[in-house]
């Protein structure tokens, strides 16, 4: 519940009623004067607004992070923050509040940019200092009216007064009698809320004729905390210190006291005015209470003291061992504060090996919660800080890499392995060559996911044959191996490899298992054994959701979709890892297909071509392409499909995914047909020699009519040992080299979709407002508008107009 605002109830609504009527507003005024407590109450009727603390960010780049976060919106490899964040915005029926933006240098240019080049969201700014700019509108907070000499002992500064008297638990104040005394406080405060607050404390501790009139807020608060007891200072001292929104718990520790005595001690803060409640139970306190206590605790050990509490406490809620964590974890609400902790613990020499070892424990709840931007920021400032212990060290920066490689983009996270193998140099050879083992397993991860096949078996090779003292890594990157072989198509091998990995693992390594499972299902349904693929892939979905495995659940769920058609549970795929988010949304484009949604369908699977690309995905660039070519054959538009379908074609022959370029071959094989070319019988039989040795199967798909091949049919030199050769991709590619399309003028060069995005520029649409119309993301409009300023050399969205309308 909300602290009272006593006083403001008009000021209230003017803030609401110009947020209305306004996308830009900053409440300004002195500093106690409540502009941080209006805004609050002014956001709670709002249904979507978001709370940002910009007190404790110095950088533009910071706070835009902030406001990322709040948002919860992630930036896509090789994008920008500020881009990410326009995006983000766009469109978006929500309130941003930014608090306290004096901190922030040259944030007002930013902040009339967001407004210029984006639509409805709207801002609230608190600041003692205003912007300037063309879209603020800026509304002054004045300080609470004193009542006049001559009149009545009466207006909103007394009754704020005398409501906080109460609420510190003193007597009620006799207006007859203390009425001169309490006119004289009222006065020297000059109206600041923050200060009738801290003397109404005093009074109710003191008694109205102890007090004296305080011309500063600092003496205030320094009066206030002079009647606290021992215990109560140093709790204020220590929130001072943590700067942070806290919960009892931590109060706990970062006091040295147990759970009940934090209860009554921020209670008793609460009463008197230093600290503030939010909605989540924690416990803040304002800016101006902040700078004071901080000054105070200075001059004692406190700050020490507190940031070993606050190590006490996340050495108290994170798992023992490095290997534990579900994604139901308490202290994922408190992970600013965890940071806090490690990264106190990495500042010096002596307790570096903890706060290693704390970010070690921290990262398994964090990656089985998918939480791995975070996980990766954590882990590399661990690193950053200096070396730790040897082993410890080696296995974080490990770690940091997966993360890395899953937040920024696959390749990504390779220094970071790099620097696993510098930590490993310092071991014995016998440990050195078991963590060398290990970090080649993470990077055949990183190499699957890419596309890099061949690379990616190497690398599990490698740590099979240097990794045997580790069960646990033979098993997960048999795994990896599994995964490889369902790729290529080597099915035999795969449940071979299944077969190790599934026979009755320990607990730890269950989710190893579970990943094994998901991969049959994907085998049983390439070989339609539908029943099979569907018993495999929920079995797999129920035990990973019974440990909280979410990232497991989510994978066999997919699959479980793709094989019944039914619905999975449903999940915001904005703030996955781009692994898994890209799986989930390559689903949502074949479910959308289905459903006969085909525009939406396009729009979608052309954002993951995006994303796949940028963030060197190479499976799922694949499979994307192909499902845009589907998309645009059903929306009648075969040129196009026909590029999409090449495109994954060749993609799908270099990795190799031979059962992917099949697809591509069937798609292709569909458009011969149309043109009644005979040669369709050829790409087709081509398909069949891919899919025959193998056992799988053909489907119709939206747009493509399966119709089976025969393996003669397939030219000689196209498919060999198995798989489809350069000869073969260029025999394909030159059956439809004659349909390509001459360009004339500049803006031929621009595919149909990149021209539909120019039109809707020259209109003056936003890239919200443009990808809602073309059904497609707003990335995806800014992906288009740099191929059109790269290919019409041009910079910017005016030229871009211009040069349509003389088109027009």
């Amino acid at each position: 519940m909300l602290t009272p605002c006593v006083g403001r109830d008009e000021v209230i609504d003017r803030v609401r009623q110009l947020v209305e009527e306004h996308r830009w507003v900053t409440l300004t005024g002195a500093p106690g004067c409540g502009k941080t407590l209006v805004a609050r109450h002014a956001a709670a009727a709002v249904p979507a607004s978001l709370w940002v603390s910009a007190h404790a960010h110095s950088s533009r780049a910071s706070l835009v992070t902030a406001c990322l976060g709040a948002l919860n919106a992630e930036v896509a490899p090789g994008d920008s923050e500020t881009m990410a964040l326009k995006r983000a915005l766009d469109g978006r029926d929500v309130l941003l509040v930014l608090d306290g933006v004096d901190s922030v240098d040259g944030l007002g240019a930013l902040l009339q940019d967001l407004v210029e080049e984006t639509d409805t969201w709207r801002l609230l700014c608190t600041a003692q200092t205003v912007a300037g700019r063309p879209h603020e509108r800026v509304l002054r907070l004045q300080p609470l009216p004193a009542p006049k000499a001559s009149g009545e002992l009466e207006g909103p500064a007394v009754e704020l007064l005398l409501a906080r008297v109460a609420a510190a638990g003193g007597h009620l104040v006799d207006l007859d009698t203390h009425g001169p005394t309490i006119r004289r406080l009222i006065t020297a405060s000059g109206g600041l809320p923050l200060l009738l607050e801290q003397l109404a404390v005093q009074i109710a501790l003191v008694g109205v004729s102890d007090v004296a009139p305080v011309g500063s807020m600092d003496e205030a608060v320094r009066a206030s905390y002079a009647l606290l007891d021992e215990e109560q200072q140093r709790c204020f001292r220590r929130l001072a210190v943590i700067g942070q929104p806290v919960g009892l718990d931590v109060i706990a520790h970062g006091c040295g006291v147990s759970r009940a005595q934090a209860v009554q001690l921020a209670s008793a803060l609460s009463r008197r005015s230093l600290v503030e409640v939010h909605a989540d139970g924690r416990f803040a306190m304002l800016a101006p209470l902040r700078e004071v206590g901080r000054a105070l605790a200075a001059e004692t050990d406190d700050e020490v003291g507190a940031f070993q509490g606050l190590v006490a406490w996340a050495d108290a809620v994170l798992p023992r061992d490095f290997f534990s964590g579900a994604a139901n974890e308490p202290w994922l609400a408190e992970l600013d504060l965890l940071a806090m902790a490690v990264r106190y613990a990495c500042a010096q020499d002596a307790t570096r090996p903890l706060g290693y070892e704390l970010a070690n424990r921290a990262f398994s709840t964090l990656y089985t919660a998918m939480r791995v931007r975070e996980a990766v920021d954590l882990l590399e400032s661990v690193l950053d800080s200096g070396d730790g212990p040897p082993l410890v060290g080696s296995q974080l920066a490990r770690r940091a890499g997966i993360c890395a490689s899953e937040a920024r983009g696959t390749y990504e996270g390779l220094r970071l392995l790099e620097r696993a193998e510098q930590h490993a140099q310092a071991l014995d050879p016998q440990e050195r060559d078991l963590e060398v083992a290990r970090t080649a397993a993470i990077r055949a991860e990183m190499h699957l996911d890419a596309g890099k096949l061949a690379e990616a078996r190497a690398d599990a090779e490698r740590t099979l044959e240097l990794g045997q003292g580790d069960p646990y890594v033979v098993r997960q990157v048999r795994r990896t191996l599994m995964d490889v072989c369902v790729s290529t198509g080597d099915w035999d091998e795969a449940e071979r490899l299944a077969a190790l990995v599934v026979d009755a693992p320990p607990p730890d390594e269950l989710w190893i298992a579970l990943a094994a499972r998901v991969l049959q299902a994907k085998v049983a349904w390439e070989q339609g054994r539908l029943v099979e693929a569907e018993s495999l892939a929920r079995v797999a979905r129920e035990q990973a959701r019974e440990i909280h495995e979410d990232r497991i659940a989510l994978l066999a769920d997919t699959v479980h979709r793709l094989v019944t058609g039914e619905p999975g549970a449903e999940v915001e795929p904005d703030g996955l890892p781009w692994a898994v988010r890209l799986v989930v949304q390559l689903q949502e484009v074949r479910e959308l297909l289905a459903a006969g949604e085909t525009a939406r369908a396009a729009g979608l699977a052309a954002d993951i071509v995006v994303l796949a690309d940028s963030s060197n995905l190479g499976r799922d660039a694949v499979e994307a392409r192909l499902l845009v070519g589907d998309a645009l054959v059903e929306l009648g538009e075969p040129g196009q499909a026909q590029a999409s379908y090449l495109s994954a074609l060749r993609r799908a022959a270099q990795v190799p995914l031979p059962l992917r370029a099949a697809d591509a071959l069937d798609g292709l094989a569909g458009l011969l047909r149309r043109n009644a070319n005979p040669a369709h019988r050829h790409v087709a039989g081509a398909a069949a020699a891919l899919r025959v040795t193998r056992q799988a199967v053909g489907r119709d798909r939206p747009g493509v009519a399966y119709t089976a091949g025969a393996v003669r049919d397939c030219p000689s030199g196209w498919v060999v040992d198995q798989q489809l050769t350069a000869d073969g991709v260029a025999a394909v590619t030159a059956l439809f080299a004659a349909s390509t399309a001459e360009v004339v003028t500049p803006l031929d060069a621009l595919t149909k979709a990149e021209r539909a995005v120019a039109e809707l520029v020259a209109e003056g649409l936003t890239s919200r407002q443009i990808a809602t119309r073309l059904f497609v993301s707003p990335r995806t409009v800014d992906a288009h508008l740099s191929h059109i300023y790269r290919k019409l050399e041009i910079a910017s969205r005016a030229k871009l107009a211009a040069l349509m309308a003389e088109v027009a």
